[in-house]
């Protein structure tokens, strides 16, 4: 298998949108009574490549949130979309979700559930079909997707490797 260093991606300039995946109530209970928590895992994306996931823990949803973009934005990637889908099929799996990407012909959108949507949402695919195995834990499932969208390898970035110009293997 080829490995390939992760593309990370600095946030200069970047108009990016965030979206919400799951927020989790936590609670403690202590001597002085119960003590509500909340975890937010969020997904910012700029729709045209670059996507980045975030964890954030506060007293309240809000602050989870916005802990939760921060970090979003320091562990930005960037993704090969090519035609508005993925350049081939990819297989990831994290903790216990398998996730399956293909790419699919124009016109048929996202066919992916939860937490597997709204990051490639966020990466800008408009026709892919996912499916998740396994553990159905959004914080997994967002960690296979990243981990199977780090993996995607476009046709150019092949061609550097095998050291052979695309334009000549395409064109004749």
């Amino acid at each position: 298998m080829l490995t390939q260093g992760i593309r990370k991606v600095k946030t200069n300039d970047l108009e990016l949108k965030d979206r919400l995946v799951a927020i989790n109530r936590v609670t403690k209970v202590t001597k002085g009574g119960r003590t509500f928590t909340f975890a937010a895992i969020v997904v910012v994306g700029n729709e045209n490549g670059v996507v980045g996931y975030g964890l954030g823990k506060a007293n309240e949803v809000t602050t989870a949130i916005a802990k939760g973009v921060e970090d979003a934005k320091k562990n930005l990637i960037r993704v090969p979309v090519y035609k508005g889908t993925i350049p081939h099929e990819q297989i990831a799996k994290f903790g216990g979700a398998n996730v399956l990407l293909k790419p699919a012909s124009s016109g048929t959108g996202v066919k992916a559930g939860g937490a597997m949507r709204a990051v490639l949402e966020s990466v800008g695919v408009k026709d892919v079909l996912a499916k998740s195995k396994g553990s159905s834990n959004p914080h997994n499932l967002v960690k296979a997707t990243f981990k199977a969208l780090s993996m995607l390898r476009d046709a150019q970035t092949v061609s550097q490797y095998r050291g052979v110009d695309v334009n000549t293997v395409f064109n004749g």
